[in-house]
């Protein structure tokens, strides 16, 4: 069979080769939607924000409480949910029942092992607020406490989407709000966690207060500054420079405290400039998706580069 010819003109052929482009686009096109194929899943803002909305509804989860029971089991199940496999060690501190939750993904050999960790008990008493009669009812606890745990909650969906390099642990602190109160101290549950390490993570990061609807959140003094300075730089990346803003402001003890007495790079991601911490108005209409995407985006990110 003889081969045909062809004789194209300038214009024909300029027709022909925009014709294979478009060809070419569509076919890529076609194979980006196919199963297996997809943009790698994103985090989602408004998913963290149902788990805060959750915890809202339990009530205040102020350690001993039905809430705090409840939001126990709840936090190990959506763990679970995601495959991840979920500790729940018990302590003992100044004669107070700890119970902190713990879950790990294990990266590649030879990777790093970061520790992401919140806490999720509530304070008892509203002490800061201006109303001397609801002094002494609980914080509601919806940015401190519920925005941290509820951003965890969401990278427990995501991370095992990514596939990270480094070893993940979520944690869950228990009793680190009740300080000043009787019977009671700061950072109890990350204190326990932290004295019980046999083997050390090259990295700890912690998220509290972090959902304010008016997020400005400012480098904590006490932080290691060549972490902070990683994070901070992937937030200007991100395009959240106004968010993560590059200035010292506060010294807060913290559940980054105990990991930094152990000589463990840490850092206390928190927005310390809120009007309703310690208060009854802590509640979840102060608090904003868009604030849990931003920090939950960033700290995506940068796990993915570890």
């Amino acid at each position: 069979m003889q081969a045909r010819k062809w004789n194209l003109n300038s214009r024909q052929l300029h027709t022909v080769v925009l014709l294979c482009i478009g060809l070419v686009l569509v076919g890529v096109g076609l194979s980006l939607a196919l199963p297996g194929r997809s943009a790698p899943v994103a985090f989602e803002g408004q998913r963290a924000f149902a788990h805060a909305e959750v915890q809202m509804a339990f009530g205040a989860r102020t350690p001993g409480s039905e809430a705090h029971e409840r939001t126990r089991a709840y936090i190990a199940d959506v763990l679970a949910r995601h495959g991840w496999q979920v500790q729940q060690p018990q302590g003992e501190l100044l004669g107070q029942q700890v119970f902190n939750l713990l879950a790990t993904r294990p990266g590649a050999e030879g990777g790093p092992w970061i520790i992401l960790g919140a806490h999720y008990d509530s304070r008892f008493f509203a002490d800061h607020d201006p109303d001397p009669a609801l002094q002494l009812q609980p914080v509601p606890g919806a940015n401190d406490g519920a925005s941290g745990v509820a951003v965890l909650l969401e990278l427990a969906r995501i991370l095992p989407l990514h596939d990270p390099a480094a070893t993940v642990t979520l944690a869950f602190f228990d009793a680190e709000d009740n300080g000043g109160i009787d019977g009671w101290d700061w950072i109890m549950g990350s204190r326990l966690v932290a004295d019980s390490l046999t083997e050390l993570p090259d990295a700890v990061v912690i998220l509290d207060m972090i959902g304010d609807a008016d997020l400005q959140i400012y480098l904590e003094r006490s932080s290691d500054p060549r972490l902070a300075a990683e994070i901070w730089a992937q937030a200007a990346a991100l395009g959240y420079a106004d968010v993560f803003i590059n200035e010292p402001k506060f010294t807060i003890m913290d559940d980054h405290t105990p990991f930094l007495a152990r000589e463990i790079p840490a850092v206390d991601i928190i927005d310390f400039d809120y009007p309703y911490w310690h208060t009854s108005e802590d509640t979840l209409d102060k608090i904003s998706p868009r604030s849990l995407q931003i920090v939950g985006e960033v700290v995506l990110a940068w796990v993915l580069t570890q």
